[in-house]
């Protein structure tokens, strides 16, 4: 009569088994890996990141915040069409005008360009001046045009 396997022998016939699973499925794995990363990409490609708000945000934080929009756009983009209320301020004269044109550094920030990338720039700068709140409007008025908000044309 033979001995019954101890707990320690009888995983030892299962030490290949994990091995052999990734060689048999590599197919099944790589699929499974590759459709999380394109679920996780739209969030780490789009910046959101503490410093950045969607659409949808921006609006909940300009009406409970009262958040002040700038548009660091140049002159024709503004005027091709802002967010209603948006103060102008082009990226290149930011950090001359916008203490000026928000006069409480506590005030929360909203930063707007076309596509996102400039206003992501301009957070840095707005901090530099002692801006506490600062956010940036994750993909410009693009974003805020294909949610169909309000635009405003001067």
């Amino acid at each position: 009569m033979s001995a019954q396997p101890t707990i320690l022998e009888s995983r030892s016939c299962l030490k290949g088994l994990p091995v052999s699973f990734v060689i048999e499925n590599w197919v099944l794995l790589s699929v499974a890996l590759m459709s999380g990363g394109m679920l996780l990409w739209p969030a780490m490609s789009s910046g959101g990141g503490a410093d950045t708000l969607n659409p949808n945000e921006m609006v909940q934080w300009m009406n409970r915040e009262k958040a002040v929009v700038v548009d660091i756009c140049g002159a024709d983009e503004f005027a091709a069409g802002h967010v209603v209320g948006a103060k102008h301020v082009p990226l290149d004269q930011l950090e001359a005008k916008l203490a000026g044109a928000v006069k409480n550094k506590a005030t929360p920030l909203v930063l707007v360009c076309a596509s996102g990338m400039r206003s992501k720039r301009a957070l840095a700068v707005a901090k530099k001046l002692g801006f506490e709140n600062v956010r940036s409007l994750s993909g410009g008025m693009g974003a805020w045009r294909a949610a169909n908000l309000p635009v405003e044309k001067t």
